[in-house]
């Protein structure tokens, strides 16, 4: 947890709860970690409005612990329709790292009615939380410098 926000996808919490300590003098436990992207998640079409047009992306979705945890990590390329969303239940104030994440993600929180509440490009395995700025109910992930491109802003409306 970054500052009472989750801190998950594109990324990995800071700690993983459960692992046990080590004995003085003796190694860490090491937890088993996956070095490779995850496959199989849910896939769903996603559109952005901004500025009169609509954006069309297919995104998995990081529902449980576990795959928010993994998010986008250990892969070498997205597509640029491509991306990761992570909903919430309830808004919450959000954290995202890039713990083990290769690529430049935008990151995009997203507001319970739909509009964007902000944007952030996040560097590469930069273990810096990437605030949402405000409850949010889900985060939206895409190639990095994506959002810029097509122009896509704050208050822009997401759908999924």
């Amino acid at each position: 947890m970054i500052a009472g926000a989750a801190a998950v996808a594109a990324c990995a919490q800071a700690s993983t709860p459960g692992t046990p300590a080590s004995a003085p003098g003796m190694p860490a436990p090491q937890a088993t970690v996956m070095k490779v992207p995850q496959n199989g998640l849910q896939e769903v079409p996603l559109t952005i409005a901004s500025g009169g047009k609509v954006h069309r992306f297919t995104v998995e979705v990081a529902r449980t612990d576990e795959q928010q945890t993994h998010g986008m990590m250990f892969r070498t390329a997205i597509a640029p329709d491509r991306g990761m969303v992570f909903p919430y239940d309830q808004p919450q104030m959000l954290a995202f790292w890039m713990k083990n994440t290769l690529i430049p993600l935008d990151m995009i929180f997203i507001r319970q009615d739909g509009t964007i509440a902000r944007i952030a490009t996040a560097v590469p395995l930069d273990l810096t939380g990437v605030p949402a700025g405000e409850p949010v109910v889900a985060v939206l992930e895409l190639a990095g410098g994506r959002a810029a491109e097509l122009g896509i802003k704050p208050g822009d409306t997401v759908r999924w």
